[in-house]
C-alpha cells in the first residue's frame, strides 16, 4: 500500500513538473496549484470510513471488531477502540 502511495506520488511531481512556470521545489508546486500531498488527502477518508466502521454502517462480518466491550464507563459513548 505504501508503494503505491508513492508511485501515485510519483505521477503528482511530474505532472506538476510539466507546468512551465512552476519551475519550483515540490512543496511550492502544489501550493502553488493549490493540492496537497495524497498523504494529507487520504487523512479525513481514512476519518470518515472509521466512523462508518464503528457506527455499524458495514457488515460485522466483513468489518473487524473496533470497538471493546462496554466493560468501563465511556461519559455516554459505546465506542470505545481497541488499541
Amino acid at each position: 500500500m505504501i508503494g503505491d502511495i508513492e508511485a501515485v506520488e510519483k505521477v503528482q511531481k511530474r505532472a506538476t513538473k510539466m507546468l512551465p512556470a512552476l519551475k519550483k521545489p515540490y512543496k511550492d508546486r502544489l501550493k502553488a496549484c493549490n493540492i496537497s500531498t495524497l498523504h494529507y488527502r487520504r487523512i479525513p477518508e481514512n476519518i470518515i470510513e472509521t466512523y462508518k466502521i464503528l457506527i455499524g454502517k458495514y457488515d460485522a462480518l466483513v468489518s473487524p471488531s473496533m470497538v471493546t466491550a462496554n466493560s468501563c464507563i465511556t461519559r455516554g459513548n459505546n465506542l470505545r477502540l481497541k488499541k
